[in-house]
């Protein structure tokens, strides 16, 4: 009976084993939850094309909105555990969403993490009909105002919404939450002049400010971006304090074959470093991950770390979903 249950063992580990090495062998999805054109799209999908490259099948992006993105990683967590469809998520969708929505799942426990993604330093954007010309000039008419801004979200508990709620703490100016299907459906109405400002994503408005077609204040990293040397950070701006940045990372569902992680780990590190995908990565304002945090343990470590420092300031807003 040992030797039965010995050889059936060995089995399912060489089956395990023949699925991975076959890995890939059809299409692989990478779920984006939110629009089409935001920023996290637009990362995924720079990913997606070279790491095509590496696994030598297709990596497709299938953008699946709503509910501040937690239906989109719902997906991603029912599906198979096979590596073919892969959870492309962030601080907003990975984080807070588990201290605002009741979740059929849990963020940590029901996915394995794959890579920590480059992080995005947020920006205060206001449409180009505000008067003012300075972040002390945005602050004294938002403060002026008898109700108040219109701020675009891509949802509640998506990183524009987190960002905004962190600027009403540290400024003590409240604002009017207008959520979106993803923060490129809500470029569009900020520069059509339909809301006053968001709260941003740097590589989601740089290029509109470039070419004027709204206003640019602050970044809130501790040092200027350098695909946006002239504009100040928070901290040189007058605003203290106002530090954060909004990272990306990919998981896929758990129980997912451990062999399969590391190949897809590998092709995002090799993508990663791809001096030609670093440079797409880089104008648009992202800071590259670090080497040694490339490892799926280290996305792991992170995001639990993330989960304790905001799920506290998130609770105590008493956000609540439509």
């Amino acid at each position: 009976m040992r030797r039965l249950f010995l050889a059936a063992l060995a089995v399912l580990a060489f089956g395990g084993t023949a699925v991975a090495q076959n890995f890939p062998s059809r299409p692989i999805t990478i779920i984006v939850p939110f629009s089409a054109g935001g920023p996290s799209d637009v990362m995924a999908r720079i990913l997606a094309e070279r790491m095509k490259a590496t696994l030598g099948e297709v990596v497709q992006i299938e953008n699946v909105t709503g509910a501040g993105g937690s239906i989109g990683v719902g997906r991603a967590v029912r599906s198979a555990p096979d590596g073919y469809t892969i959870s492309f998520g962030h601080l907003g969708t990975h984080v807070a969403n588990g201290a605002i929505y009741k979740l059929g799942y849990d963020l940590v426990t029901d996915l394995e993490p794959v890579v920590l993604l480059p992080s995005n330093t947020m920006i205060v954007v206001s449409k180009n009909a505000v008067p003012a010309k300075s972040l002390s000039e945005l602050l004294a008419w938002l403060k002026a105002r008898p109700e108040p801004a219109a701020t675009g979200t891509a949802g509640a508990g998506s990183g524009s919404h987190i960002a905004g709620l962190y600027f009403e703490n540290v400024t003590g100016i409240k604002l009017q939450y207008v959520p979106y299907r993803g923060t490129g459906p809500a470029m569009n109405d900020l520069v059509a002049g339909q809301i006053d400002m968001i709260v941003d994503q740097l590589s989601n408005s740089i290029n509109q400010v470039r070419a004027g077609n709204i206003r640019g204040y602050a970044v809130t990293d501790t040092k200027r971006s350098e695909s946006a040397s002239d504009i100040p950070t928070a901290e040189e701006a007058g605003l203290g304090g106002f530090h954060m940045t909004l990272w990306s990372g990919l998981w896929v569902p758990k129980g997912t074959p451990k062999e399969i992680v590391t190949r897809l780990n590998a092709a995002a590190v090799e993508a990663l470093n791809d001096p030609a995908v670093r440079k797409q990565l880089e104008n648009l304002g992202l800071q590259m991950t670090p080497k040694d945090k490339l490892t799926p343990e280290a996305l792991g470590a992170w995001q639990q770390a993330e989960i304790e420092k905001w799920w506290p300031m998130i609770k105590a807003a008493n956000v609540k979903v439509d």
